[in-house]
């Protein structure tokens, strides 16, 4: 069994304009509603590709409600721990740039926290917990850690997708994925990087702190894959950008997927940037049936083996 861990979920509130106009009346020409949070977003994609997961994470009150709800009728079972504060709304507005608008989200008690804690406690052994975004200001700095050490003391393998010194503290305790973009990379390295090879050197030394598997995303330029025995970067298909939103989530649910079916990286690899890139280019999340279009375009165009 796969679980998610988002532990500030959300509802997002996607809305679209053809020009924000700052103290005036603005009319949406678009808008959806969506539950949000990263690891939502995997459940979701993975739902889609046919691979059941379980969300773990807080949620409350009738925003919290919605949510829950709204991941059943797409027959996702969920094992959240309940709390009294509203689930927070973030709103993402697009116009000729993107603009997004995160609520605080609620309250924890420890009494909250350490119901969590048991869930990871008792995850089956040899399941994967997938663990991203960030931590609400209400849980302790070590977070991640502290659940990190359990999944380690049961068997259970653990994906990483974060940043800052929440993946640095991770990486340590050998994740069998994390998926940082070029910027969240550089700011590790206190570096700029804007080409995919460029990427690889970093990415390696990721390998030789921890990581078994690191992905880097770099947008319209590609994507690189990097483990202990070889480093790929690939193309990426064309297509309109609609929404940036999801889409290394995406890619993260993809190369899961994949994996679980082929155990073959590589593959993974193009079907997690073929994910990443249908979610781009949809309103929502991708469908199966857009991912499929796009794996084709998807190509390794250099390959280092070490």
């Amino acid at each position: 069994m796969i679980y998610t861990m988002t532990l500030n979920p959300s509802i997002d509130y996607l809305i679209t304009l053809e020009q924000l106009q700052l103290g005036a009346l603005n009319r949406i020409e678009h808008d959806a509603k969506f539950p949000g949070g990263k690891g939502i977003n995997v459940s979701r994609v993975l739902k889609r590709l046919g691979v059941d997961s379980r969300p773990l994470g807080f949620i409350g009150g009738f925003t919290g409600a919605y949510l829950e709800r709204y991941l059943e009728a797409e027959q996702i079972t969920t094992d959240f721990v309940h709390v009294k504060e509203d689930t927070r709304i973030n709103v993402k507005l697009t116009t000729d740039v993107e603009t997004e608008i995160n609520g605080q989200g609620p309250m924890i008690t420890k009494a909250e926290y350490e119901q969590l804690q048991v869930k990871i406690k008792y995850l089956p052994e040899g399941s994967t917990l997938i663990l991203s975004g960030s931590v609400p200001a209400a849980l302790p700095e070590t977070t991640y850690e502290d659940l990190i050490k359990l999944c380690v003391a049961n068997g259970v393998q653990f994906v990483v997708d974060a940043e800052g010194e929440l993946l640095q503290k991770a990486i340590t305790y050998r994740p069998f994925l994390i998926k940082p973009n070029h910027h969240e990379l550089g700011g590790l390295f206190n570096v700029e990087i804007a080409e995919p090879a460029a990427a690889i050197p970093y990415a390696r030394q990721l390998v030789e702190q921890g990581a078994q598997n690191v992905i880097v995303s770099l947008a319209g330029k590609g994507a690189v894959f990097v483990n202990a025995k070889l480093a790929l970067i690939s193309s990426v298909p064309t297509g309109e950008l609609k929404s940036s939103v999801g889409a290394g989530d995406s890619l993260v649910a993809g190369f899961l997927a994949k994996y679980l079916q082929t155990n073959d990286v590589e593959e993974a690899f193009k079907y997690g940037v073929a994910t990443g890139s249908a979610t781009a280019f949809s309103v929502g999340l991708a469908m199966k049936e857009k991912i499929e279009q796009l794996y084709p375009q998807i190509s390794i165009i250099e390959r280092s083996e070490f």
